[in-house]
């Protein structure tokens, strides 16, 4: 694709970004990647951009760096951390997440800028769907900081559009995994390349997850497809696996056996109540699934890469032990 707009990303250093920049370099696309002064993005592709700018807050001023952008992809977010400090997460999430997101959709607006596209969670929707798939008919229901202030930030670039007519389009996706991502998925390959027997054999549970291939790819179209305007979409890899069944994948991708053996899930519960680790055995077990079929009838988007291809991918990056220095010298999705 060879395309007369311009781009400017968010994020982009990170592991989504890193992922979508080259993805998008492909296709000669011009693009402007926002960088702190700290970040160290190595060899940029040709057609990339760096501005640097000021760490994102309601008080950035990002509106020189907007000027001759036809897109903003905004990737850039406060994300989890294993041990929050403050003692007002929502405020910490919300300087970044919801105000500075307003702040820097308003500047693209003013700026011209024609579509901003939103990387949001299917946090806001909750962390349990049951037994039914969460669809972008469900009603909100946040279930912490980093959800509500990504769901804040949604109301209020819906406000804005509305104001200015600049495009909105909201990205919801479930846990995502691929080379280079240091996050659950990472911490999973590995217990399992360490062959740690693992008392997970009977949860019986479904996950949505999204391989960053197929992540990057969703929000290619949902940045060009003229039908996405206005729209959110929930995206996923359009397979739902259990717990067991995603160690034995990765296990396979590994070239290691997976070693599960049963334990009662009512124990497991009681232990990890006990040990402080009760919300990572609710993860474990509980059911969080997600009914892409919108963006796949709206947009026509299919996911390029099935789940065993982006498991292997992983695989392949984690024995290699090597987060590359210079994220752009990979290259993309084999």
């Amino acid at each position: 694709m060879s395309s007369p707009f311009n781009v400017f990303i968010t994020g982009g250093t990170g592991f989504v970004g890193t992922a979508l920049v080259k993805r998008l370099a492909l296709d000669n696309i011009k693009l402007t990647l926002s960088m702190l002064a700290d970040d160290d993005a190595g060899k940029l592709p040709e057609t990339v951009q760096k501005a640097v700018v000021d760490p994102l807050s309601e008080t950035s001023d990002y509106s020189t760096v907007l000027q001759d952008q036809n897109i903003v992809i905004h990737l850039a977010a406060r994300v989890h951390v294993l041990r929050e400090t403050s003692t007002d997460p929502l405020k910490e999430f919300s300087k970044v997440n919801l105000h500075g997101t307003e702040r820097l959709a308003r500047q693209a607006a003013q700026a011209g800028v024609k579509r901003f596209v939103f990387m949001s969670t299917i946090g806001v929707h909750g962390n349990n769907s049951g037994d039914t798939s969460y669809t972008e008919a469900d009603i909100a229901r946040p279930h912490n900081s980093y959800s509500l202030s990504k769901h804040k930030a949604e109301l209020a670039l819906q406000s804005i559009s509305k104001e200015t007519g600049m495009e909105v389009v909201i990205v919801r996706a479930p846990l995502a995994y691929g080379p280079c991502n240091p996050g659950n998925i990472f911490s999973l390959l590995r217990i399992v390349s360490k062959r740690i027997p693992l008392p997970l054999a009977t949860i019986s549970n479904k996950r949505s997850l999204i391989y960053v291939g197929n992540l990057v790819d969703a929000l290619t179209i949902c940045a060009w497809h003229p039908a996405a305007a206005g729209n959110i979409y929930l995206i996923s890899d359009g397979e739902d696996i259990s717990t067991p069944d995603l160690i034995r994948r990765t296990s396979s991708a590994l070239g290691v056996s997976a070693l599960l053996f049963p334990f009662p899930i009512s124990l497991m519960k009681f232990f990890g109540k006990l040990t402080g680790k009760g919300g990572v055995v609710n993860r474990l077990n509980g059911s969080l699934t997600v009914d892409s079929s919108k963006i796949r009838r709206e947009l026509g988007w299919l996911p390029p890469f099935t789940m065993d291809e982006g498991l292997r991918e992983t695989a392949k990056w984690f024995k290699s032990r090597a987060m590359p220095h210079d994220p752009f010298s990979e290259p993309p999705f084999e």
